[in-house]
Order: C-alpha cells, then structure tokens, then sequence
C-alpha cells in the first residue's frame, strides 16, 4: 500500500491510526472536541489516494444535512470529491426514488413535509379534540415509535413497558390515533420521513436484485454520531452491508442525548461484539477547551454510567470555572449580562459568547436582560419568547381583558392566570416532554412575569404596557449577537465563552426525569454543555424564581462534585436560610465586611457604589413611608444597573430592565435626582 504523508503528517498519533485503520471493522470512540470529523475524511481521502477505495464507492453517512455539506466540503479539499456523503434520509431517498416504480410497478408515494395536517384528520376520527400542541406531540411520539420498529398494535404494550406518555392522552387512545394516522396516509398515497427509512429497509429486504445493485454500488461504510442511531437506521445500515464488516463508525456514548426520540447509544458500545475482530481507537486530545473546562467536564462524568473517554486539554490553561448562585433568576440574568458586557468591552466578540439553559421558556429574563443594556442576541433552535405562538396569544389576550374591563374586580395576578387557565394553563406542571410541555412552560414564564410585576404595580393595563416596552425592546435587529440557545439546540457548536444558566435541580435535571436512565441523559445535557466552551465556562443557579421569592431550589444534583468546597456545603443549609454570595463573582460571602459590602474583597464592582448605597438609602426611607418591603420600590438588581448606568433624563431610566412606565412616573424624579 503507498501511503499518502501529506495526509497524514498533520494527524495526531490517535487521529492517525483512524486514518490508517482503512479495513473494517472500525470503532472510533470520539470525546468532545478530539478532530472526529478531521480523522474520518482523512481516512476516506487516506484510502483513496492509496487506492483501497474507488470514491464513488465509499457512503459516509451522518444525521444532519449541516454535517454532511461540510463533510463533503473537507473530502474535496482533500482530493476525495467523489465520495458520497448524505444523511441516513438522503441515502435511503435517493435509492428509493430510483429503485421503487422499477420493482412496484407504481410511482413512489408523494413525501409529506409535516404530519400534522394528517393526523388531525386521524384525531377527528377518533372524536379526540386536538391542538397544535397535542398533534405535534402525537407527531414525536410516532416518529419515536415508527424509527423504534413499533408497530400501532404493539404500541400500547411497548410504551406502557418503556414508560412512554403523550401528556393528557392514555396509551391506547395514541395506539388509535396511530393506526389511524397510518390508514390516513395510505389512503391519500403519502409517505413520511420514517417511512423512507421503512420503505427503503423493506425493498432491499424483499428484492435480492435491488440489494445486490446497492452492495455493488457502496462497498465501503462510514457512519458519525453512531450514538444517535436508532434500530431502523441500524437495521437498514445492516441491509446496506449485506453480511459485510467494512464499517467505520465514530461516535461518544457521553454525549447521547436524543434516548427519548429513538437514539440508541447501545449499538456503540457494543459494536465489537456484532463486529468480531474489531479495530477499536479512541480520541482522546481535545482541542477546543482549555485544560479547566476538560477538567471540570472530565469530573462531571467520573464515576456515572455516563463515564466514557477521558479527555486531555491540549490548549494552553485559561481562566477557572466559576460556579455562581443569586438570589433569583432575574438576578442570575442581569449578572450574566453584566459579564457579557465585561466580555465584549474587553474585546470578546459577540458571536462567540453563548447563555445555554434547558428548556426554551427560561430564554426571557436573559432577552430582557440583554435588551436593557443593548445587546444584540439570537436565539437559536426556537422564536424569541415573544414571537412564540402560545405567548402571541396570551398577551394579545391579557391586553383584550385589559381594554374591556372583564377583569375589573380581579386582582393582576389573578386576571392573568384567568386568561392563561382559558388557554390550557395549570399551576401544575404537565409530566411528560414535548410541546406540550413547552407551551406550559411558557406560559408559566407569563404568568410568573405577572406575579413578580404585581409586588410592586397591580395595574393590569400597566403589565400590558410592560409586556409591549419587552417585545418592543427583544424585537431589535441582530447582527453579531450573543447566542441564547438550550443544550440539545447547542449540540455541535462551540464558542468562546460559554454561559450554562439554571442549573438547579428541578430544572437540571428536568422534573419528568424519573427514571435512572432518564437522569443519566440529563447528566449528559450538561456535559455537553460544558464542553462547548473553548475559554470561559461559567455554570450558575438561583435560590428562587422571583425577587423577593423564597430561596428553596439547591444547585444541581451533578454538580455536587464541581463545587468548591465551601460552595457545596451550602447545598446543606435548610431550606430557608439565603447563602449570601459575591455579586460579582457568586463565591460565597465570608467575612462581615463582605456580606455588607455584597461582594470579596478582591472583586472589582461593576457599579457606581457609592451612588448604590444613596439608591438603597433613598429606597429604604421610601419604603417606610409607603409601608412595603424594600424590594417592592426596586430590586437591589435594578439599584445596581441604575448605579452602573447612571441615566440622565427619563427615557434612559425607561430603559433599565425593572423600571416600567408606572415606576417611572412614581419613582422617577426622585431616582434622577439621587442620581444627579
């Protein structure tokens, strides 16, 4: 064999042994940031330039269209351009539409974009009254169902088994819907996207001629993200291969986090056993993140049933992991944007900054808190907050209760919550995923919104008002922004400075993750998480939703062996105590001075502090006169940016996240002239 040095040298030792383990079959466990990408098209290009493979030969297989445009993009550079390299849909839709009207005799059925519109012709049959939500959930759970080899009549057992739920819906009456949602398929002659993999499956499994053509045609295998794959992708990979072993597959079992729509991080770990005599190789030096965040990664892990390669940082040490805990998460937000400020004026690019949460909903204290000082954002993977659907309705709802006096004689509070419970909305929480879930979630966000707004104004039409001064203020044009993203939409990104927020449990891990299994995957949320951040990695929490609210959540359970020591003890104190921590920094408070002072002594302040103390001083003696908590005329938070900012006239106090049109016409001459 001649070996190919130009494409090699530049290889580490373990991305080199990839590149030259050119026969299958080929295990390549990939840590985070370890160049998988890099070692697999050397391989292929490896094996073309030494003349083991013909290019039009080799299928490299992925589970996005992203990954295999820049897959694609790589070979060429690399002088192997006529490979091949598609997602399992693309492979097995390109087959399908050559093979099919051959071996059917009739045109292949029309592909359909979205399910929805057909199963709400199923659910009507079924006399079942279903939503967007409800039908997009429907949607996931037969997608789940149809990539797990799940058939309608088997479905009830199965899910049951699996502890599978649609929120709201028993196990038979969604075994209905599916059979049902099938049948309304046929009949229109559409297939769907798991039908592609089903069809394609079934015609080489039933059409020896077919299979053998495609086996002529692809005689060498590669397939990324193997973790992800599902018993349908890997029952048709096994059709592709044919009884063969020239497969290489790359993939991290700690960085499974799909389970729940059909990913079986299974087929991995044990490759080597349906695969005798299998070259097993992992990758083990990451390049993206400094020697702190693999090390704190690294720690996440050990120990779990996550456990899987352990990384080693080939970048040059950076600064600590910080750990920070506020009061509230309005608190936890401005604190991030305040560092994002540090950051940017510091010269860090805007597009290489991330704040990383868990569910889409906890994405607007951060919007609101990066609009208030001007930040341009994007949030990736969803709609800003207030463009979702659910929450276009419920404002423009809560304004229509508003303008018509049908909450006259209805406290703030207990206005909204009428609007949202007539929309769906329960003060509990529904059990299982999906968007159902999420559309609670975001009207929870609402309606906690109200609570907080209610402590300091009742007014309904001043919410109103607030709730239009917010849209407003998320709404601006984005050009390089900071990235608001939850850790499944971050998976395969990477920025500088990475912010994972929320980390308390109840949220991390989730509350419908009841199961071993299901927590393990949620430990594995958060690692992958942390390993998208190459220079700054800060992890936070909050002791209670609203200010003012009480302090009862504790850090994350994963997080117990991260924590300083002298953070982790004050995971233990009751329920009731508050731990006071720096402003600046979150490390707890140590010393008397300090706890006044409400930052470490070495912190510098990112505010004005002695225009702080004549705030809380003036606020303090307003406070007593109007007979409220001092917290109710403003939050030490808004105090400190109004310190940090410094407005001048009226509309520059409006712009301070907690100052609304009320606040302002009944604090906001007396602000200015502290101020002044």
């Amino acid at each position: 064999m001649t070996v190919a040095p130009d494409l090699l040298d530049a290889l580490d030792p373990e991305q080199r042994q990839v590149a030259e383990a050119l026969r299958g079959p080929v295990r390549v466990l990939a840590g985070a940031g370890t160049g998988k990408t890099r070692a697999i098209t050397h391989r292929i290009a490896h094996g073309v330039a030494t003349g083991v493979y013909a290019p039009t030969e080799v299928l490299a297989v992925t589970f996005t269209t992203r990954a295999a445009g820049e897959m694609r993009g790589r070979l060429r550079v690399l002088g192997a351009g006529g490979v091949q390299a598609r997602t399992f849909h693309s492979a097995a839709l390109r087959q399908l539409r050559y093979f099919w009207p051959r071996t059917s005799g009739h045109e292949l059925p029309t592909l359909t974009e979205s399910k929805i519109g057909l199963l709400a012709s199923a659910a009507r049959r079924q006399r079942l009254n279903a939503d967007q939500a409800l039908l997009r959930d429907l949607a996931s759970e037969i997608e789940w169902a149809k990539v797990s080899n799940v058939h309608p009549d088997d479905y009830t057992r199965i899910a049951r088994a699996r502890g599978r739920s649609v929120t709201g819906q028993d196990h038979e009456t969604v075994a209905r819907v599916f059979a049902g949602y099938e049948e309304v398929k046929r009949g229109q002659g559409r297939m769907d996207m798991e039908d592609v993999l089903l069809l394609t499956a079934g015609m080489l499994a039933d059409d020896e001629r077919v299979a053998a053509q495609v086996r002529r045609q692809y005689k060498w295998f590669v397939v990324d993200e193997y973790q992800d794959v599902s018993p349908l992708q890997s029952a048709l990979l096994g059709l592709w291969l044919g009884g063969r072993d020239e497969l290489c597959v790359v993939g991290d079992p700690a960085q499974t986090i799909y389970s729940f729509a059909g990913a079986d991080a299974t087929y991995l770990r044990e490759f080597p056993a349906k695969f005798p005599g299998t070259t097993s190789i992992e990758l083990v030096r990451n390049y993206r993140s400094t020697p702190e965040v693999v090390s704190a990664a690294n720690t996440l892990l050990a120990g779990s049933a996550s456990s899987g390669v352990e990384l080693r940082a080939q970048r040059p040490s950076g600064p600590t992991v910080t750990y920070t805990q506020r009061l509230d998460e309005v608190a936890e937000a401005e604190a991030v944007a305040a560092q994002i400020v540090r950051l940017r004026d510091a010269g860090r690019s805007l597009a290489e900054i991330a704040v990383l949460f868990r569910i889409n909903a906890q994405s607007e204290t951060f919007e609101e808190a990066l609009s208030a000082r001007g930040i341009p954002y994007v949030i990736r993977g969803a709609a800003r907050f207030f463009d979702r659907p659910e929450v276009r309705e419920a404002v423009t709802r809560i304004r229509g209760a508003a303008r018509s006096g049908e909450a006259d004689g209805s406290s703030l509070v207990e206005a909204v919550g009428g609007v949202l419970a007539g929309m769906g909305w329960t003060t509990e929480a529904p059990t299982a995923r999906g968007q159902t879930r999420d559309r609670w979630e975001s009207w929870n966000a609402l309606f906690n919104t109200a609570t907080e707004f209610a402590a300091t104004n009742p007014d309904l039409n001043a919410f109103v008002d607030d709730l239009d001064r917010r849209a407003a203020e998320q709404h601006a044009p984005v050009a390089d922004g900071v990235t608001l993203a939850t850790f499944h939409a971050a998976k395969g990104l990477e920025w500088d400075s990475v912010f994972l927020c929320g980390l308390q449990d109840g949220t991390l891990p989730i509350t419908y993750a009841d199961t071993p299994l299901a927590i393990e995957e949620e430990r594995r949320l958060l690692y992958v998480g942390m390993t998208r951040a190459r220079v700054d990695l800060a992890l936070s929490w909050s002791l209670a939703r609203n200010p003012g609210g009480r302090a009862s959540r504790k850090p994350s359970r994963f997080l117990d062996q991260l924590l300083p020591d002298e953070a982790r003890a004050g995971r233990e104190l009751p329920r009731n105590r508050k731990v006071a921590s720096c402003r600046e920094c979150g490390r707890p408070l140590s010393t008397g001075a300090e706890k006044k002072r409400g930052r470490c002594a070495d912190c510098p302040a990112s505010y004005d502090e002695e225009l702080f103390e004549r705030l809380r001083e003036w606020r303090k003696d307003r406070a007593g006169e109007e007979s409220v908590p001092a917290f109710v005329v403003f939050t030490d938070a808004t105090l400190q940016l109004i310190a940090e900012h410094k407005p001048r006239t009226p509309e520059a106090l409006l712009r301070i996240n907690g100052i609304g049109r009320q606040k302002l016409d009944r604090y906001g001459e007396d602000v200015l002239s502290v101020v002044g």
